[in-house]
C-alpha cells in the first residue's frame, strides 16, 4: 500500500450542506475503491495567490490516505468533472527510513 495526499480547492459560495456533502462525495468514494484509514482535514476558507475560474478565494480540503494507484485515478477523474472543485492535486507520501540521529556526546 501506498501513501497519497489530496488537496483540494472548493468554491468559497458553497453553502455548509453542500460542502458536507461533497466532502463525504470523495470519502464515499475513496471507501468504495477500497481504502479504509482516510483522515480528512477542513483547512478552512484562504485567499488564493491568483484568480482561478473568476474565483479570489477557495475552501482548502486535505485527505491522507493508503491506498492503490487506480483509486487515485477514479477520484481525480470525478474532480476534474465536478464545478465544486477549483483545483486538485495528489501526491503520494515517500516513506522516508528514519535514521537515529548521532549521539553530541563524543563516544569513544
Amino acid at each position: 500500500m501506498t501513501a497519497y495526499e489530496t488537496m483540494y480547492i472548493l468554491r468559497p459560495d458553497l453553502g455548509e450542506e453542500q460542502l458536507d456533502q461533497t466532502i463525504t462525495k470523495y470519502q464515499q468514494l475513496l471507501k468504495d475503491q477500497g481504502i479504509q484509514d482516510i483522515d480528512t482535514q477542513h483547512r478552512g476558507k484562504r485567499r488564493l495567490a491568483y484568480e482561478i475560474q473568476n474565483f479570489r478565494e477557495g475552501i482548502y480540503i486535505q485527505m491522507n490516505y493508503e491506498g492503490q494507484g487506480q483509486a487515485i485515478a477514479k477520484l481525480e477523474r470525478e474532480m476534474r468533472i465536478s464545478d465544486n472543485v477549483i483545483r486538485y492535486l495528489t501526491l503520494r507520501q515517500e516513506n522516508v527510513p528514519q535514521t537515529p540521529e548521532p549521539s553530541e556526546a563524543g563516544d569513544t
